[in-house]
């Protein structure tokens, strides 16, 4: 995917994430993450977002320290809360269509350069925080296939890699993933020293086929696996939601 259609995807997920704070309320519980409120989730995601942005507008170089950090996560009151989200939400599109396609700076995972990193990472950290806000209003987004692919991808194969060994089992599991709306597949092998993943569908412990966009919720451990086909030990998936556990997206 290009940087505009990662830019454009962050938009409307932004705009639809505060629409649905509105409807169930700042104090709504928010059951894809236990223990969270919608304002949670709001003031998580406008500090990530602020965050990001600095990265691009500035051109810094190296992370942030964790005092420098958290002023982008400063508590926010309840009646400006969703004006301040949308209003970082806004700074980070503006930042993101304004930045030079040769803008450098700081990044965490491999990209064709810091500007397509940046838009891929907020543009897949708030769809999955959009779900988590229509959580609370029991609904599921769907998104295009194409995207929800792109999202798969940078979780398998980017997101997580950072830390593999968390994801482990003894004796080994294997998780087969099959989309149905595009030619897309990938085996997850979960082993005693960590996981691995390779292309394609191969014979596993657990095969689960269904949309991009189901599967790729339920591998942010969003959804469970009411709307896809499941073949084999459903309890490999056990392995996978114990240590693939991401709250702060």
């Amino acid at each position: 995917m290009r940087v505009a259609e990662h830019v454009e995807v962050l938009r409307h997920d932004g705009e639809q994430m505060a629409g649905a704070a509105r409807r169930a309320g700042l104090d709504a519980a928010v059951p894809t993450c236990p223990g969270w409120r919608v304002r949670d989730v709001l003031q998580h995601l406008g500090g990530v977002h602020r965050w990001a942005a600095s990265y691009v507008a500035t051109g810094r170089s190296q992370p942030f320290t964790e005092t420098e950090e958290n002023r982008f996560f400063t508590v926010v009151a309840d009646d400006s809360l969703i004006d301040w989200f949308v209003t970082g939400h806004r700074a980070l599109l503006d930042t993101l269509v304004g930045a030079a396609a040769a803008t450098s700076c700081w990044t965490f995972l491999p990209a064709p350069s810091p500007l397509a990193f940046w838009a891929r990472r907020q543009a897949h950290e708030t769809a999955i925080h959009r779900a988590d806000t229509e959580s609370a209003l029991s609904t599921v987004p769907q998104w295009d296939a194409r995207f929800a692919v792109d999202g798969i991808d940078e979780l398998l194969t980017g997101f997580l890699v950072r830390r593999p060994q968390r994801i482990a089992a003894d004796p080994p599991v294997s998780i087969a993933l099959s989309v149905t709306d595009l030619d897309a597949a990938w085996t997850i092998h979960i082993e005693p020293a960590g996981y691995r993943v390779v292309e394609g569908r191969h014979p596993a412990t657990l095969t689960l086929t269904g949309s991009a966009s189901d599967i790729y919720v339920l591998l942010w451990n969003r959804t469970g696996v009411d709307r896809l086909e499941v073949q084999g030990d459903p309890d490999a998936l056990d392995t996978w939601r114990t240590g693939a556990t991401v709250t702060w997206a």
